[in-house]
């Protein structure tokens, strides 16, 4: 599997926090933030209010992409 290296910057508080996380977890930060970041994409899957707005962006978008395409 490829990967893409992204940066994020984190409140202190925060990242201090994150660190702490993955150090009682036994992972690296970048595994904690993958984790997290897996687990919030298959709940916004599930959110049926989530879903309604991404097909009405999905359904913009392919208004806009077929003006472009003319």
């Amino acid at each position: 599997m490829s990967t893409k290296a992204t940066s994020l910057r984190l409140p202190e508080g925060l990242a201090s926090e994150l660190a702490a996380v993955a150090r009682a977890d036994g992972m690296k930060i970048s595994e904690a933030v993958r984790d997290a970041i897996a687990k919030h994409i298959a709940e916004r899957r599930e959110d049926q209010e989530f879903q309604a707005r991404l097909k009405k962006r999905l359904e913009e978008d392919q208004e806009v992409l077929k003006r472009l395409a003319e």
